[in-house]
Order: structure tokens, then sequence, then C-alpha cells
């Protein structure tokens, strides 16, 4: 596989990750404004909707949602550019060098 090759397949899987964050939003999305409103059409009259079991789903579900995104796009932040790249080069490596003592 030339460098191009690798190239195209790095960036595939970035796209899939990223389109796999949308999906997931999408889904957060959508699946939040039908709790919102099956809770709406179950309130008592003069009842408030700002009660803490209605937030549960959302709140905890955004937490996983915000780790999903940060999985997604954090780690070229911290782990720099490549990183993965280096990191298996250098596993390579010392396999390498393990094999041959």
């Amino acid at each position: 596989m030339n460098t191009e090759e690798i190239r195209y397949r790095e960036a595939q899987k970035r796209v899939k990750k990223i389109k796999g964050f949308y999906t997931h939003s999408m889904v957060y999305l959508v699946i939040n404004i039908m709790i919102v409103i099956i809770n709406i059409q179950n309130l008592k009259d003069g009842e408030s909707y700002f009660q803490v079991q209605n937030f549960f789903t959302a709140f905890f579900w955004g937490i996983g949602l915000l780790a999903h995104g940060l999985s997604v796009f954090l780690p070229d932040w911290i782990l720099g550019q490549n990183w993965e790249e280096r990191k298996i080069n250098e596993l390579m490596e010392k396999e390498k060098a393990n094999k041959w003592e």
C-alpha cells in the first residue's frame, strides 16, 4: 500500500467516526423530543414540566453523547496528529526487537 492509499483509508475511518457521532446526535435529539412530548401529554392540570424525573434520560444520555463527541473530535488535540501511526510503528519495532533476542 502506498502512502496515498493509507491516507485515504485513514480519512475513510475518520469520516465513519464522524458520521457515527452525527447519527448518535440525531437519534438523541429525536428520542428526547419524543420523550418531552410524551411527558407534556402526561402532565396533570397545573403540574409543572420542570421535575427531575423529566430530565434523567436527556442528562445521562447527554453525558454519553458528550463522551462520544470527545472520543471523535478530541484525540487530535490531546495526542497530536499521527499519534496512532507513530505508536503502531513504535510497537512494531519493539516486536521486531523482541523476536531476534
